[in-house]
């Protein structure tokens, strides 16, 4: 059985930092892509950080590209999410998952865990 239990999430200012992390079971994630996801109150769930088994080379949303850092410990089955000069638009329940092909979509490989509520606010 798959799971995923993100933690890690809490209040900050903004400006500030946190590292969220996710521990996968039921599978080995090197054998997949993996990402971070968030979803705001009233959207949509939107990739937000994927990182590649090939080098593990990674890809980011453009709203966050250069404040956050994915990355994975395969020995553990955990990928993690450096955030740093969070802002409030970043404020949403953020989910991992593994992503895998299906009909030419990338998306993602699993049902979702419980996410970890990150909000930021002064």
């Amino acid at each position: 059985q798959v799971q995923f239990v993100e933690s890690g999430g809490g209040l900050v200012q903004p400006g500030g930092s946190l590292k969220l992390s996710c521990v996968a079971s039921g599978f080995s994630i090197s054998r997949y892509a993996m990402a971070w996801y968030r979803q705001a109150a009233g959207e949509e769930r939107d990739v937000v950080a994927t990182i590649y088994t090939a080098g593990d080379a990674t890809n980011y949303a453009d709203s966050v590209r250069g404040r956050v850092t994915i990355f994975r410990d395969n020995a553990k089955n955990m990928v993690y999410l450096q955030m740093n000069n969070l802002q409030p638009e970043d404020t949403a329940v953020y989910y991992c998952n593994a992503r895998n092909w299906v009909n030419s979509q990338f998306m993602a490989a699993f049902a979702w865990g419980q996410g970890t509520q990150v909000t930021i606010s002064s």
